[in-house]
C-alpha cells in the first residue's frame, strides 16, 4: 500500500490528518479542570501569554500556574497512555523531548519569578466533577 510505514496500520496521509486534529488549547481535561475550579470558586486567566510557557490555567490571585498535560505529549512517567511509538520513533523522542525540556525550563522561570507551578496530567481526570473537585482541592492544598 502506498505511503503506508511497515510498521503503521494507516497511510501517512491519514497519520498526518488524524495529528492535525490535536488540539493544543480547550482539550477534554482542560476543560474538565476548569470546569471543577470555577464549581470551586476560582477565577482564573486561560493560556496566559504574560507568563513563561503559557500555562493552560492561571490563579493570579494565588500566583498559581496550572499546565494541564497529556500523557503522551509530556511523557507521563509510568502511564499507560504515555506509549512510544513504533513508526518514526526517532522523530517522536526527540519530538517529545523538547517538550519536556521546554517545559522544564518554562517552570524553572516560573518558580524563579515566584509562581507556584502545578502540573495536573489528563489520566488524573475524569468526567465526574466531584471527583475532579476533591481532586484538585488536595492538588492545591499540598
Amino acid at each position: 500500500m502506498k505511503g503506508v510505514d511497515r510498521l503503521d496500520k494507516i497511510s501517512k496521509e491519514k497519520r498526518s490528518e488524524n495529528m492535525k486534529k490535536i488540539k493544543s488549547k480547550n482539550t477534554e481535561p482542560e476543560l474538565l479542570a476548569r470546569k471543577a475550579l470555577w464549581k470551586m470558586g476560582y477565577r482564573y486567566r486561560l493560556h496566559y501569554k504574560e507568563l513563561p510557557g503559557n500555562p493552560d490555567i492561571v490563579l493570579t490571585k494565588q500566583k498559581t500556574a496550572i499546565f494541564v498535560h497529556g500523557c503522551f505529549w509530556h511523557r507521563h512517567e509510568g502511564c499507560i497512555n504515555a506509549s512510544r511509538p513504533k513508526s518514526n520513533s526517532e522523530y517522536w523522542e526527540n519530538k517529545i523531548k523538547s517538550n519536556l525540556d521546554r517545559d522544564k525550563r518554562n517552570q524553572s522561570l516560573l518558580r524563579e519569578m515566584g509562581w507556584r507551578v502545578l502540573v495536573v496530567w489528563e489520566c488524573q481526570l475524569k468526567k465526574d466533577i466531584d471527583f475532579n473537585i476533591s481532586f484538585l482541592e488536595r492538588l492545591l492544598n499540598e
